[in-house]
């Protein structure tokens, strides 16, 4: 037996001798080909940027590598979605740059968020050593010929680039939820490698750039079965894109950033900044363009900006892209340039690929009609110079604007012809839509303050204008804004405008924001939150309490009219409900936007002198004319619906399931009016009971007793809700289930420990308040009253007996609505 296991341990030790002796760094040199071109004979070469080799016989991919040390802009990308989780788009860009130590070589990132900006040589190696650099790769040359090198580039694309294995199965970042592809016990994800591979369709090269993607599988998150991620949750297949792009030249002239132009910010820590000036660096990201006569009042451009439309788009929607993006060329007019921002279609013989072409991409998928869009932008990470524009577009996104405009016009009558102007109003949605996503790549942030001087900036996300005529009829003609905005304007003017020779640009880009802010323009980006007035998504009009009120009336006119002419022919009569939910929610974002006057405040983006008022309190009257504008949306009047259109709308049939553009319910497989009606009060009441809204409350009361307060809102809602007379019938149930949304919220606010103590002791004196004339009614009220109090009382006292354990069943939601999809994804910086 001794002697067996003798035998077996000199086996042992002979294996590992002759495995080190293989791993001896001169046994490692010598299995090194000294030939490129030997190496590479039977491969396909790609040239380009960096010239690579494809062996199509073991689907390897090889780089050439010719200069060491030098910097070039890497940035990786996730190209397929894979739940909310894992959202297709860009990630930030970095330089880095191919060193070799000893026999391997590095793909490195330098450490560009601190610098020396002086050029001091002893100052910037003092920073470069005090911050960690990242070696993202090694490799191990394969060939050598000359001062060339070729490396396997294979497992460095074959990779989860984008960290999204440990992404896909966790809870989604939103709300307390399992992740939409999380399944139960699920765990990380992770690269299957024989079902991953490079993909070359999309692996190319170019003078100055060179793509690399690769299809990946990922397994083992979920335990087994189907799920939302992908077809089979076992095998997550997605692609992800890497990329090596040529930085620009030095001679890109970086301008500074002020947080009152809506440009995008660049920034870095400059430690050779004197004690005199601020550490942190601050420039706007923006496109180089420059004047062939700089003197010259209007001059064209050196290289003007073009933006190249995707070919595969349909012809319409096509020619509204470039009608779209086109109107960017008024703006650069204001500042001095003639046609410098030009708009085409993509040749036949370009690739959108290529870094040289700004390209705005027409992308077909499947899903919600609200797919989403979004701008992104290739950036230098030294200067914030913005090399390449992409915007992808979602190729149903004008179908929901269409969907609208049949809920409102009801335009299919037998035997007529079905009007245009659905199609026009889908038509201009989109020309917004590409200046909008296209403005993004020109280095600008959202304006949600532009809609209250007359649209001012394609900027703003727009809710399509709709007018009632005289008549009672619909007008849609001017439901989106034609051309550029004047707000747009004035921002090209200081992020691009050129000056004269000997001109002090500080002092000239301080007089033309002087002059803009003179003109009354107001710039809140998405930091308006729930807090500010006038910064509103999804929008229209001056006075969004007197929008709210007039859409009211227009959307009450359109439901008791609401009929099967709202649907093709031969189209079964549930899909009724597809037109219905967004005329049922026309108001949905005017609601959020009178909620912000009520503890609400306007504020600027204000610096020293300039003039603005920083932040002001909103004026009391101005508050509860947005409480009775709120409370009348969740009035028995404004959720019902007609008993005629509830009748006319039958369970799904064969062929046409629900999904998540058609309402939940509680009934089963029937149309639910009662859920429909829940899920609309829901976003009042929770907007009027929001936590950050209690606790402004609260503040400012204790800072001016003229402001409302707390207690008066939450005693004001209660005797519009709890303490009205219940009606009988549909409309008393209607009250009913209001009555159990400012419970249930009013009971969460007092639960959440995330919000101030004085909130929550105000909304314990409510519930303790009405708690009392629960009791006090119970005895008389009536049998669905009566049901109404016992059920409200077992609630108080599930919060009493365990305030902290106290949750209560959610609230139905609406479906998705924002044109813009789930999630505001539209603009991404590469």
């Amino acid at each position: 037996m001794m002697r067996k296991l003798y035998a077996v341990i000199l086996l042992i030790i002979g294996v590992l001798s002759i495995q080190l002796h293989a791993q001896n760094p001169a046994t490692v040199k010598a299995t090194v080909a000294t030939s490129i071109s030997n190496f590479t004979k039977d491969f396909k070469k790609s040239e380009g940027y960096f010239n690579f080799y494809y062996d199509e016989k073991t689907g390897k991919i090889f780089l050439e590598i010719d200069q060491f040390g030098k910097d070039f802009l890497y940035f990786s990308s996730l190209t397929d979605g894979a739940g909310r989780n894992a959202e297709r788009g860009g990630a930030a860009a970095d330089v880095a740059r191919f060193i070799k130590v000893g026999p391997k070589v590095f793909l490195l990132e330098p450490n560009l968020a601190y610098r020396a900006g002086n050029g001091n040589a002893d100052e910037i190696k003092t920073v470069e050593g005090s911050f960690a650099k990242s070696v993202i790769w090694g490799f191990a040359p394969v060939a050598i010929e000359g001062n060339k090198t070729l490396i396997d580039l294979t497992p460095f694309i074959i990779r989860d680039s984008q960290n999204i294995g440990a992404t896909m199965g966790a809870p989604a970042s939103s709300g307390g939820a399992a992740g939409r592809g999380a399944a139960a016990g699920g765990g990380t994800y992770r690269v299957d490698e024989s079902r991953s591979a490079v993909y070359i369709p999309n692996t190319k090269n170019f003078p100055k750039n060179t793509e690399f993607e690769a299809m990946l599988t990922f397994t083992g998150g979920a335990p087994s079965g189907r799920g939302n991620l992908a077809p089979d949750a076992n095998a997550v297949t997605v692609r992800m894109h890497q990329s090596f792009v040529e930085l620009p030249d030095k001679h890109f002239k970086q301008r500074k950033f002020d947080p009152r132009s809506s440009y995008q910010l660049f920034s870095y820590t400059d430690f050779s900044a004197l004690m005199s000036e601020p550490l942190v660096k601050r420039y706007i990201r923006r496109h180089r363009l420059e004047k062939k006569d700089p003197n010259a009042k209007v001059s064209e451009a050196v290289k003007p900006i073009v933006y190249y439309i995707d070919r595969g788009a349909p012809a319409a929607i096509k020619k509204a892209l470039i009608e779209g993006g086109s109107f960017w060329n008024e703006a650069f007019e204001a500042a001095g340039y003639k046609n410098a921002f030009q708009v085409k279609e993509l040749p036949a013989d370009a690739d959108p690929m290529d870094i040289r072409y700004n390209v705005v991409n027409w992308i077909t998928r499947a899903g919600s009609p609200r797919a989403f869009s979004y701008g992104s932008s290739y950036i230098d990470p030294r200067t914030g110079e913005i090399i390449k524009g992409v915007v992808t577009l979602g190729s149903d996104r004008h179908r929901q604007d269409y969907l609208i405009a049949e809920g409102l016009l009801q335009p299919y009558t037998d035997g007529k012809p079905v009007s245009k102007v659905m199609e026009e109003m889908a038509l201009a949605r989109i020309r917004q839509l590409s200046a909008h996503e296209i403005g993004h790549t020109l280095g600008l942030n959202h304006n949600f303050a532009a809609s209250v001087k007359d649209r001012a900036s394609v900027m703003d996300y727009p809710f399509p204008r709709i007018k009632q005529k005289a008549d009672g009829s619909i007008d849609l003609s001017d439901a989106y804004a034609k051309g550029i905005g004047s707000w747009d304007k004035r921002a090209i003017m200081w992020g691009y405008s050129e000056f004269t020779k000997g001109t002090n640009e500080d002092a000239a880009l301080d007089k033309i924001m002087e002059e803009t802010l003179k003109q009354g323009f107001q710039y809140i980006p998405d930091i308006g939150g729930y807090t500010h007035p006038s910064a509103n998504q999804w929008e229209d009009g001056e006075n969004p309490i007197a929008e709210l009120n007039r859409l009211m009336k227009i959307r009450r006119q359109v439901l008791d009219n609401f009929s099967e002419k709202a649907i093709v022919k031969d189209a079964p009569m549930a899909t009724l409900e597809e037109v219905l939910v967004p005329i049922y929610l026309l108001h949905r974002y005017e609601i959020e936007a009178v909620a912000k006057s009520i503890g609400g405040l306007y504020f600027t983006h204000a610096i020293k002198n300039d003039g603005q008022v920083p932040t002001k309190m909103v004026d009391p009257a101005q508050q509860w004319s947005a409480f009775d504008a709120l409370i009348s949306t969740i009035s028995p009047e404004a959720l019902a619906l007609p008993e005629s259109l509830i009748q006319k709308i039958p369970p799904r049939p064969s062929g046409y399931p629900a999904s998540a553009e058609t309402f939940s319910g509680y009934t089963g497989p029937t149309f639910d009016p009662m859920a429909t009606a829940e899920a609309a009060a829901n976003e009042t009441v929770s907007s009027l009971l929001n936590p950050e809204r209690a606790s402004r409350l609260v503040e400012y009361n204790a800072r001016d007793e003229k402001q409302p307060g707390l207690l008066a809102v939450v005693d004001k809602l209660i005797e519009k809700t709890w303490k009205t007379n219940l009606v009988p019938g549909y409309k008393g149930q209607l009250q009913i289930l209001v009555n159990n949304l400012t419970l249930k919220y009013l009971l969460q606010l007092a639960a959440n420990t995330r919000t101030s103590e004085s909130v929550r002791g105000e909304a314990l004196l409510e519930i303790s308040g009405l708690k009392s004339w629960m009791n006090g009614k119970l005895s008389n009220a009536g049998l669905k009253q009566k049901a109404n109090i016992l059920y409200g009382l077992s609630q108080i006292k599930e919060f009493e007996d365990s305030p902290a354990k106290f949750q209560p069943a959610p609230a139905q939601v609406m479906p998705p609505g924002a044109p813009i999809g789930m999630g505001d994804m539209d603009f991404m910086d590469r």
